[in-house]
């Protein structure tokens, strides 16, 4: 067992409770996971080795079983809960090998642990197992039924542990840290790789004593008539007076995330961005009101959309997601969406990025809040800090 777990071993088994009860439900024998921050989740490891097929076996009645290329055993060894014997690396020779596949090793080792012939679920809508990977492992798994089980473990990951909490508020303070020090340096003339370099001091010296690691989105920062597109990133170009700038960024601590989104004016604004910070103010407050355990993720959107109808603004889609542990290239969880259609009861300790932007054809305002569901009352701000549109004339 690593000495360097980010939780206890309580908390895995917790995890690895719920996991089994989901396939269970489902009908599952063995359940094989490439998502890394489900396999982070489930076991401990991590490493920035998700460019390889890689994974995390589980089965109903032994530990699970890491998977991986060979070097990467060694990161295993280093980041996992259970015993070297159940790190079952791959020889290095299918790396990126036209003649055989890292697949082929994998279905030999499901069969020799007795489920040649089982139901085994796959995460089919992943970023990380491709469609090669699936052809190969059902043709070298013949016998086996195979499960879609996208999202299975995710939706395990929705109620936050207290354990995890304390990870999401350490992320938060380093998502302070960074606004903090855009709304001090950013300035007309400023060229925007200059900014992004000390956003990113700041990201990783964390804050609180607590060190920064990397998140899984870059920062997002478009000016201007750029800001009417919702993730561009930087140039060099310089900033300029007379434009709005979002900053759309996480803090990341231990891969639990925080994303905050603040917006910068350089000059005197203009009336209909002034307008549209008020607007998201009052739906912003209507919705934090409707995150009330018992409700829904839909109720949250509504209750910031209605604001924006009253005030002529048309916007639709989805204003939020799940958050928590992740790796890029995404930071949210992939399962309850802050949206009309989301039907997701809210529980106490769900974490949401509550991300009410507003995308007009030649500018845009981000001022967004990652949120907890409390036990009971408004969702709690896991930021604090002035939610407005932050103007230096």
């Amino acid at each position: 067992m690593s000495e360097n777990l980010p939780f206890s071993k309580l908390e895995y088994d917790r995890r690895l409770e719920l996991t089994r009860k989901a396939m269970e439900s489902n009908e599952i024998d063995l359940l094989f996971l490439e998502d890394p921050a489900n396999m982070a989740w489930l076991t401990g490891y991590d490493g920035w080795s998700f460019y390889v097929h890689q994974g995390v076996i589980i089965t109903h009645d032994q530990d699970p079983v890491w998977w991986g290329r060979f070097m990467d055993g060694q990161g295993a060894k280093r980041t996992v809960w259970m015993n070297h014997a159940n790190i079952r690396p791959y020889p290095d020779e299918y790396v990126q090998n036209t003649v055989m596949h890292p697949m082929e090793h994998l279905a030999r080792l499901i069969s020799g642990m007795g489920y040649a012939s089982g139901r085994i679920g796959v995460e089919m809508e992943n970023y990380y197992f491709s469609a090669k990977a699936w052809e190969t492992l059902k043709s070298q798994l013949p016998d086996a039924e195979f499960i879609d089980a996208t999202a299975l473990v995710n939706w395990q990951r929705l109620v936050k542990s207290e354990e995890e909490l304390v990870f999401i508020r350490r992320a938060a303070r380093i998502s302070e840290k960074m606004i903090d020090g855009i709304v001090e340096r950013v300035e007309p003339g400023l060229k925007k790789n200059e900014l992004v370099a000390e956003i990113y001091r700041d990201a990783l010296s964390g804050a609180d004593g607590h060190w920064g690691d990397y998140a899984s989105i870059v920062p997002l920062l478009p000016s201007g008539p750029d800001a009417s597109a919702a993730h561009l990133t930087w140039d060099g170009r310089e900033f300029k007076k007379g434009e709005a700038t979002f900053f759309e960024l996480s803090g990341c601590y231990r891969r639990y995330h925080a994303p905050f989104c603040r917006t910068v004016f350089l000059g005197k604004p203009f009336p209909e961005i002034l307008e549209a910070e008020k607007v998201a103010q009052e739906g912003i407050a209507a919705g934090l009101e409707a995150a009330r355990p018992g409700n829904t993720t839909g109720d949250i959107a509504r209750a910031f959309y209605a604001a924006l109808e009253k005030a002529g603004i048309q916007r639709d889609g989805r204003c939020g997601y799940a958050i928590g542990l992740s790796y890029p290239p995404d930071w949210g969880e992939r399962t309850a969406s802050i949206r009309k259609s989301d039907t997701t009861v809210l529980e106490p300790n769900m974490t949401f990025h509550f991300m009410p932007a507003i995308w007009m054809d030649d500018w845009g305002l981000e001022i967004t809040e990652p949120i907890r569901i409390r036990e009971s009352g408004a969702a709690e701000c896991l930021c604090d800090r002035p939610r407005k549109l932050f103007v230096k004339e």
